[in-house]
């Protein structure tokens, strides 16, 4: 397939409680609740609509993405996949990497530092220089740093993307 205009936007799960019967089951606050619903708004004010999302198997992140797809006014199926649930950066990346070809534009949703780590493995440094600086102060919970990028997903490599937009959600 030629090469197309690409959106990814990576994405930590909002604010979860502090505790649940395991970590994989923890649940959103009902501030994270809020943030992730917010999120979504600020998406869809964007003009960001996925067609694609990647989300991992927890519990929080779950919620997230029914949250945050509430508050864009999305109506779209999720992956929820246990393996982003433990991924590292390369891991992230390469499930990212197999998004299919006619997916131009995605969500990734999981945990930090992965999060963090892959969005600093995309940022090529020839985006917006303030989300860059924003984004380089921290990653935390409902945090979303939206790249833009040419090529397959498959071709998507370390520096390829370029940082549109880094937001932080907070009702």
């Amino acid at each position: 397939m030629a090469s197309a205009h690409r959106t990814v936007v990576v994405m930590r799960h909002a604010k979860a409680e502090a505790v649940g019967s395991t970590d994989l089951e923890r649940e959103l606050s009902k501030s994270g609740r809020r943030d992730a619903h917010t999120a979504g708004e600020w998406l869809s004010g964007q003009g960001i609509t996925p067609a694609c999302a990647l989300v991992s198997a927890a519990t929080r992140t779950r919620q997230t993405w029914q949250r945050v797809a509430e508050g864009a006014g999305w109506d779209l199926e999720a992956d929820f996949d246990r393996g982003l649930y433990a991924a590292d950066p390369d891991t992230a990346l390469d499930l990212v990497r197999a998004l299919p070809d006619d997916c131009r534009s995605a969500i990734v949703i999981g945990h930090n530092p992965t999060m963090a780590y892959l969005a600093q493995l995309l940022e090529g440094g020839d985006g917006d220089v303030e989300a860059g600086n924003q984004m380089a102060i921290g990653f935390p919970t409902t945090a979303m740093a939206v790249f833009t990028y040419d090529g397959t997903w498959a071709d998507l490599g370390p520096g390829c993307a370029a940082l549109t937009a880094y937001q932080v959600c907070r009702a």
